[in-house]
């Protein structure tokens, strides 16, 4: 190398680690002053929230019944939509329970009349798309997701399904038989065990809001019960539709009538009226014995309301008020006395019938009487005592500032407006929400408290095991009469 280009190079070296000590420095004495300079986060002060405003979308008609939802997101090049059905598990036949969810599974696995099962897998793993379906306890759906190049293709499939499903023999068996697991794994965990059999003490064991799956409810299910379940429900004036993503809304409504608008419907619509909801049980203590656990889990409560009650903004607060790491239950149950890692407590509510007030939590098994009385007391004093006006600031600021969390993206914002028609609510009922937590005081959240919980008609649910529960639940009164509860797994006959 020459010496004038190795000096050259020295030179450019000398600067380079010059510039970059320069800059070090810079950095260092910046980080110094902010740590310094470092406020606590009671000094901190945000702007307000923005005004929130909805985006724009389409709604409109088929002349066969159809509703459909369109907005445009042109953020990536992606697709999606959701279809939903006025159905659900609550209308199956006591003595078939388990047929709503097959047929949910089975209108997708088993393929159409135009593809195979495993031609539409084919079809749609080759353009990266996916279509499903399910029924839950309330509502039917079919979804789809596509790329936007691939959406002509991925929506003529995703009306196929919908429209001219076949319920394959070999797959609705496969369906069947994965349900049959189910039935032998459900009692492997004690939260399941305990979610399951609290739903069954609020709204009664027979009740389409609580019943469960059972081997002879599923032996019960025919092809046929699955496709007269299908023709009873899947019909254009029974569907709203909306579709979300990178398209021209012209376009998109062309391709929605091309699919959906010469499908019409076999027979009358039939849905039933919604069964009716009563408590099951005005108070008690339920057990399930599990002697292989060391920890007792916890549910109490008692039939709760709807998401329409003129009171729900000011039950969310209460809400607010109980839990979380500033929550009452938090601090004193957890903090103070040092009874769970973790316990809740909630009010809540469903669109179309009454939900469940319930409170809980897992604990050692030793302290397990000891926990019930500390949610007992807090769930009194929220009734008894006003709450504080920090307590009340604190839940409020909790609820409106996770508020614009609802509108993160436009299709929160679009299955929203699915379900406010689908539940026949007005399309601003989350903005009079909004508007009813920002008008919420003390007077009515101690007014919402003393009106809907009910601590004489709380139903307690323990699961644990009942060696090592010291003092045993019928240490909590004279009158408690602690009733056990059978889970065992019944055969088909």
């Amino acid at each position: 190398m020459k010496r004038g280009n190795w000096l050259k190079n020295k030179v450019k070296l000398f600067l380079i680690s010059l510039c970059l000590l320069t800059v070090s420095s810079l950095i260092f004495n910046l980080s110094f002053s902010s740590a310094t300079t470092a406020k606590q986060y009671t000094e901190l002060i945000f702007n307000p929230l923005p005004e929130i405003s909805l985006p724009k979308y389409t709604r409109f008609v088929l002349k066969n019944g159809i509703v459909v939802y369109l907005m445009e997101d042109r953020q990536l090049p992606l697709v999606e939509g959701t279809a939903m059905f006025r159905t659900g598990d609550r209308f199956e036949a006591a003595d078939r329970v388990g047929l709503a969810s097959l047929t949910g599974e089975v209108m997708r696995t088993g393929g159409t009349r135009q593809h195979s099962p495993d031609r539409l897998n084919q079809l749609l793993e080759q353009n990266a798309a996916q279509v499903e379906t399910g029924i839950s306890r309330s509502s039917g759906s079919a979804t789809f997701s596509a790329l936007s190049d691939d959406l002509e293709t991925v929506f003529g499939l995703f009306a196929e399904v919908i429209q001219t499903p076949t319920f394959a023999q070999d797959k609705l068996d496969l369906a069947s038989k994965q349900e049959e697991g189910s039935i032998a794994r459900r009692n492997d965990h004690p939260y399941r065990i305990v979610w399951r059999e609290f739903q069954k003490l609020i709204y009664g064991e027979q009740s389409p809001y609580a019943r469960t799956v059972e081997y002879q409810t599923l032996k019960n299910i025919s092809r046929n019960d699955v496709v007269k379940f299908y023709e009873q429900y899947f019909h254009p004036k029974n569907m709203i539709l909306g579709i979300v993503g990178d398209f021209d809304t012209a376009k998109m409504r062309l391709l929605v009538e091309k699919e959906f608008g010469n499908w019409q419907s076999t027979k009358a619509i039939e849905v039933p009226p919604l069964p009716p909801v009563s408590p099951a049980h005005q108070g008690g203590v339920f057990f399930v014995n599990q002697p292989q656990l060391s920890q007792s889990y916890v549910r109490m409560g008692h039939l709760g309301g709807m998401l329409n009650n003129p009171d729900y903004p000011a039950l969310s607060v209460l809400n607010d008020v109980l839990n979380g790491f500033r929550g009452r239950l938090f601090n004193n149950v957890r903090s103070q006395q040092g009874l769970t890692y973790s316990v809740d407590a909630a009010w809540s509510p469903e669109y179309d019938y009454p939900g469940v007030f319930t409170a809980g939590g897992a604990t050692r098994s030793e302290a397990t009487l000891q926990f019930l009385k500390a949610i007992r007391t807090e769930i009194e004093r929220v009734r008894t005592e006003p709450i504080t006006p920090t307590e009340l600031a604190v839940a409020k600021d909790a609820a409106i500032n996770s508020f614009i969390f609802n509108f993160e993206e436009p299709a929160q914002t679009l299955w929203r407006l699915i379900e406010y028609e689908y539940y026949g609510y007005p399309q601003d009922f989350i903005f009079r929400y909004q508007r009813g937590v920002e008008a919420t005081t003390i007077a009515d959240v101690q007014r919402v408290a003393q009106t809907y919980f009910k601590p004489e008609n709380l139903v307690t649910l323990v699961v644990g095991n009942h060696d090592a529960i010291k003092p045993p639940l019928s240490s909590l009164g004279d009158s408690v009469k602690v009733q056990p509860i059978d889970i065992s797994i019944r055969p088909p006959s």
